[in-house]
């Protein structure tokens, strides 16, 4: 099961989404047709919340791969979804805003 939340941010077109729960086989295509439907409504996705998430499989690291070289920041807590992040965006790469915010979760 993957829920879904999209987080408001202070930029209009801007918005955050919060992914709780596994990002593993139908789930990847709920997300990735989530994110397509975003593309054609003209929204940008600034931060993909992972704190949530409990498991990513192989299918779950290539879309996150994907979103993240279109711009979406990966935020993560916990030692699975930190390591899969890091493998993403490189060691030592996860944004300062996202270990703030990591901080208050």
């Amino acid at each position: 099961m993957l829920k879904i939340t999209e987080n408001k941010n202070a930029v209009p077109v801007s918005l955050s989404i919060i992914l709780e729960g596994k990002l593993v086989g139908p789930w990847v295509e709920e997300l990735n047709s989530y994110w397509r439907q975003m593309s054609v409504n003209q929204q940008s996705c600034a931060v993909i919340d992972l704190t949530g998430v409990t498991f990513i499989d192989a299918n779950g690291k290539a879309l996150l791969t994907r979103l993240w070289q279109q711009g979406a920041e990966l935020c993560a807590a916990g030692c699975l979804t930190r390591c899969v992040v890091e493998e993403i965006t490189g060691p030592g790469r996860l944004d300062s805003s996202c270990r703030d915010h990591n901080k208050t979760n």
